[in-house]
């Protein structure tokens, strides 16, 4: 699906919501963004993988805000100085993060002398090896400014440019935003320019609410279909005001969100303390199992949920903190407090058929509070 409206780069997970998904889709959503772009990979190593225990924290983001109807791009920075090996690893993490676009970061290391050919080299590799995926540059602003680095080498193989229309040490984005679409539709090859704006700080200078605006009236008067800033991490973390500029411009009608998952609409009943909304999620012979027993039907279930959110967690407030699963298994994790004690390690599976729980085996701690 073509890009449309508002995106952001997002650089560390774990510095964004402490890897959240559900905070991330929640916050991604209600910004009304289209796409995020998150960096998958720098030079030959994979990136936003904890080092000591290999944990890759881009699956549950990716996801979350799918299931917010978001698509998820992934970013890499490379160097050039082994375009093989940074090709396989890009195509290794576009596969098997099953994402929706790539983006090549190149900056600096490729106006070295001689990186033309590295470019060839990873561009033709990565574009053979993933033929239906949109491949979007991300790089310097103003070709004019650069003219060593390899334009061609690159764009050739690429759908998209996104140039890095960064404004710093100066408030006048929507003038500098014409120069670079200018100076890039007097290329060749021409590539639809989808810039990347500024959402972080360089030393003393930082963007005002007034420039985001600005960047992105710019962005709908030149009639480009999308833009994204960078970065969630500095917005989000630093420059709030800058997150809410975003958040609060409107780009006008968005795809409606996806109808509820059963996984949210089981917390939200469970949220709303209705044993009988609860037990409507579930299939008239559903069985309902833990470690220590199997019940089958809406009676007995009726009965266990009378039990577990009026004696075990009273007035409980649930929270989903991460989903999977696709067609008809749901894998959840969820955490609850209540007012005398606690679950933080819940984890649960459901089986679904023609909507209804048909299946549902749930372990959980109860611990006080």
């Amino acid at each position: 699906m073509p890009l449309q409206g508002k995106g952001i780069f997002i650089w560390k997970l774990p510095k964004c919501e402490n890897a959240n998904p559900a905070t991330i889709g929640r916050l991604a959503r209600s910004a009304n963004l289209t796409h995020v772009l998150i960096k998958i990979a720098d030079g030959i190593y994979k990136y936003n993988v904890e080092k000591s225990t290999l944990y890759d924290y881009i699956p549950p983001v990716v996801a979350e805000l799918r299931h917010h109807g978001i698509q998820v791009w992934g970013w890499h920075y490379v160097y050039g100085m082994d375009p093989q090996g940074e090709a396989r690893v890009a195509i290794q993490r576009v596969k098997e993060l099953e994402l929706d676009g790539y983006v090549v970061d190149a900056e600096v290391e490729y106006k070295t002398a001689g990186r033309a050919a590295a470019a060839r080299t990873f561009m033709s590799k990565i574009r053979s090896e993933l033929p239906n995926t949109p491949i979007a540059l991300s790089s310097y602003r103003y070709p004019s400014y650069h003219p060593q680095f390899p334009w061609k080498e690159f764009l050739n193989k690429c759908d998209i440019n996104m140039p890095q229309m960064y404004w710093e040490k100066a408030h006048n984005p929507g003038a500098q935003l014409v120069r670079c679409v200018k100076e890039f539709q007097a290329m060749t090859p021409y590539r639809p320019v989808l810039p990347t704006g500024a959402a972080y700080g360089a030393g003393t200078w930082r963007p005002t609410p007034a420039d985001i605006k600005e960047f992105l009236d710019k962005v709908q008067e030149l009639k480009i279909p999308a833009a994204n800033f960078y970065s969630w991490d500095e917005s989000r973390n630093r420059f709030p005001e800058l997150w809410k500029a975003i958040s609060d411009y409107s780009w006008g009608e968005l795809p409606p969100e996806p109808p509820k998952d059963m996984a949210d609409q089981l917390i939200e009943a469970w949220n709303s303390h209705e044993v009988e909304r609860v037990a409507n999620l579930y299939a008239a012979n559903a069985a309902h199992i833990t470690r220590a027993r199997t019940i089958h039907g809406q009676i007995a279930i009726r009965a266990w949920y009378n039990t577990f959110l009026n004696e075990i967690l009273p007035g409980g407030h649930f929270t989903r903190t991460a989903l999977s699963g696709t067609g008809n298994i749901r894998h959840l994790s969820w955490s609850a407090t209540s007012s005398k004690s606690q679950v933080t390690d819940g984890v649960d599976t459901l089986g679904l058929v023609n909507d209804r729980i048909v299946y549902h085996y749930t372990n959980f701690t109860v611990t006080k509070s």
